[in-house]
This record gives C-alpha cells, sequence and structure tokens, in this order.
C-alpha cells in the first residue's frame, strides 16, 4: 500500500482506471465489459468517528441487522442526526447494549468515541492530510478495530483511489473466480498481485466484488 494521499475518484478516474484494468488481460477486459462503467459510491461528508461506529454496528451482520441496532442508537439522540463522541460516552452502557450491541461491540463503539475525544481518531480535515499508511496504524491501535475497518473507512470516507483490502473475503473470492482457480489466494498471495494494479486498487476491488457466485 503506498504511503502517498491518492484521492481522486471521480468519474474521469473510474474510467481511467477501467481501461488501465482491462488491458491487464483478457479476463479483466471481458469481466469489466459485462459490469460496465464503475459507480462506487462513497460517503465524504462523514467524520471518521462516525463512519467508524457506523462500521462497527454492521461488523458480521447482515445490512438489515446492522440498519434496526443503527437506528435504535441514533433514536436515543433525537436532537442530533448522529451523537457526538461527548454524547455517546454520556449515555449509560446499558441502554446502548440494549440497542443490541453485543458487549464487544458497544466496548469498541465506546473506545473509538474515547479515541475521538483524545484526538487519536482524527477530524474529517486531518484524516484528509494524512497517509493510508498512517492512518491505518493509528487506528487498528484502537480495540475491535481491524484493518479492513480503516480500510473501508479509507474507501468509502476518504475516497481513497489505492486501497485493496486483501482480508475481504469478496475480493479473494471474486479473483479466484475471475481466473477460475481451484482456490482463493491467501492475503499475502492478494497484497502481492494486488501490486500490479496500483494505483487504481480501489476500482479493482469494486470490480471483484462483483464477480458472481459459483
Amino acid at each position: 500500500m503506498s504511503d502517498t494521499i491518492a484521492a481522486d475518484l471521480s468519474p474521469g478516474a473510474y474510467r481511467q482506471a477501467a481501461t488501465f484494468l482491462s488491458a491487464l488481460d483478457e479476463d479483466w477486459a471481458r469481466h469489466i465489459a459485462a459490469i460496465g462503467p464503475c459507480r462506487h459510491e462513497a460517503k465524504p461528508a462523514r467524520q471518521p468517528y462516525e463512519a467508524l461506529v457506523r462500521a462497527i454496528a454492521y461488523q458480521q451482520l447482515h445490512a438489515k441487522a446492522g440498519d434496526a441496532i443503527l437506528g435504535r442508537l441514533l433514536a436515543l439522540y433525537p436532537d442530533a442526526s448522529f451523537p457526538t463522541p461527548v454524547q455517546l460516552l454520556a449515555t449509560d452502557p446499558e441502554t446502548q447494549r440494549a440497542c443490541g450491541f453485543s458487549a464487544a461491540k458497544l466496548a469498541t463503539v465506546r473506545g473509538i468515541a474515547q479515541a475521538a475525544v483524545e484526538g487519536v481518531v482524527p477530524d474529517l480535515d486531518e484524516a484528509k492530510r494524512l497517509p493510508d499508511a498512517v492512518l491505518i496504524e493509528r487506528l487498528t491501535s484502537l480495540r475491535g478495530v481491524g484493518r479492513w475497518t480503516v480500510e473501508m473507512f479509507l474507501i468509502y470516507s476518504l475516497e481513497r483511489s489505492d486501497i485493496l483490502p486483501v482480508d475481504d473475503f469478496g475480493v479473494r473470492e471474486g479473483y479466484g473466480r475471475l481466473k477460475g482457480l481451484a482456490k482463493a489466494p491467501t492475503p499475502r498471495q492478494m497484497r502481492e498481485i494486488g501490486e500490479t494494479w496500483s494505483p487504481f486498487r480501489t476500482v479493482a476491488a469494486w470490480y471483484l466484488w462483483r464477480l458472481p457466485g459459483r
């Protein structure tokens, strides 16, 4: 992963990425032609704290279950579109548990809020100035926040254009299907394979997520 900040995810950049990836080999060209233009949609206005809390709420859950838990949490703060770190920390943990959080998830959510208060979780302006590797190192130091969670934040909140989440099941399985492999690559193998897709690894991941299941 690059230490530079590559954040161009404009429609023009999508087209450039698709052209680049299509030129890699016939498998990529065929798949991209079948899927069509990249339609990746980010949420760049969200603060890092909010993006991380939302990611944890949905972690290891179907979207419907995550929606329900997050909806109940937000209902505790009717005067805010999303609770501030201070508001979240001031709420009784048992009330938050009743929203559907496991004890471990709630500890992570409250830990993120505390880290935001202490400045460990940067605000959006600071995050935009920090390289990928710096953000990953800083945020994965938080309890319950893994590399995949931070990479989703980089892709969907900061619109970073060169992120390949090699621990992601869909990315590795997608590549296996793209190439007709009997077994999907390991994360280490996926990282090495993906080096040749730079600086368009985010768009590569988007296309791999769209490989049909076997």
